[in-house]
């Protein structure tokens, strides 16, 4: 069966279309024929063996899949599932826990299926579990229309809250709008944008996806006791750096939101989450923006497009129609 497989930790551009054997599952795993791969941020670390996780190539990428069951783990055969693991899913067929497999919802395409697992898992860990949001929060949402933007965009929404979108162009403030964002900020001078839009109280919670310089000023825009939710450095810019006598004098927290680390360790997390976010997908709240289509050769371009912050929505890879 054809694979998408990292041979040397080069990067995205040396990223082969390989031959490879066909899965083995295991008493606990689930069978599936993969129809869509969801481009995420570990596959670009992992082509350049950057990652937490080291796996020896050759190897798939692919974190999000999306497609039919073809036999075990408790699904019927032909049943629509998306999926999630740490790397792998970029192949035709793919054995994958079934803990970590969740039925698809008939309103989902697999584009959108594929665009589910890992950004709105990840968003909902955040919000709910690491941020404590509370319907009516307001919360402001770095990276605002990338896919892990509009995931923790449309989280945030169906879990009660306002949401205000921070972009870097304004070309990209129409995705966050459609995602469901109620304001859309520049990153230029968001700090003063935000306090306007709050009357100069702030927001109770941020969810801080890029890192870099805006760190600070995402602080000031805190209310008292609110809280900043670490998710990520995409700006490239560096990991920053607070001094903890700005949150005691303010009253405010700084937390970190490994969702995988935590995820994949706590037996029936990600399964319980599902069945949090499965009533927002059926209200309409969450509806994945699905951005380029790729096909499979083409995964690399994608990486890249994502690195460049050209994305918009979530990146798919196409492996059968």
């Amino acid at each position: 069966m054809r694979a998408l497989q990292v041979v040397t930790l080069t990067g995205p551009s040396d990223l082969v279309v390989n031959d490879v054997p066909e899965p083995t599952p295991g008493p606990a795993d689930v069978l599936v024929e993969v129809h869509r791969v969801g481009v995420a941020f570990p596959d670009l670390l992992l082509s350049r063996g950057e990652y937490q996780m080291k796996p020896d190539p050759p190897f798939s990428l692919g974190v999000d899949v999306a497609g039919t069951v073809i036999s075990g783990g408790g699904f019927e055969p032909g049943q629509r599932v998306a999926a999630v693991g740490g790397w792998g899913g970029a192949q035709e067929r793919v054995a994958i826990p079934a803990e970590f497999t969740f039925a698809l919802p008939d309103a989902m395409s697999y584009d959108e299926g594929a665009a589910l697992p890992m950004n709105y898992l990840t968003a909902e860990f955040a919000l709910h579990e690491r941020g404590g949001l509370r319907s009516g929060e307001t919360v402001l949402v770095h990276g605002a229309a990338g896919g892990l933007g509009t995931a923790t965009i449309q989280v945030a929404k169906g879990m009660g809250a306002r949401v205000i979108g921070v972009v870097s162009t304004e070309a990209k403030k129409q995705t966050a709008t459609d995602a469901g964002a109620d304001d859309v900020v520049l990153l230029e001078g968001f700090k003063d944008a935000v306090k306007e839009l709050t009357g100069g109280a702030g927001v109770d919670l941020v969810a801080d996806i890029v890192g870099g310089p805006a760190f600070l000023d995402s602080l000031r825009c805190l209310r008292r006791q609110g809280r900043l939710i670490v998710l990520g450095f995409a700006s490239g810019l560096g990991i920053p750096e607070v001094k903890v006598n700005r949150l005691l004098l303010t009253n405010t927290d700084v937390r970190g939101a490994a969702w995988g680390e935590f995820a994949m360790s706590t037996p029936g997390y990600m399964q319980e989450q599902w069945a949090r976010l499965v009533p927002m997908i059926e209200s309409g709240a969450v509806r994945p923006p699905v951005g380029r289509l790729y096909d499979l050769e083409d995964f690399g371009q994608a990486l890249v497009d994502m690195d460049e912050r050209r994305a918009l929505g979530k990146l798919v890879v196409r492996v059968r129609d």
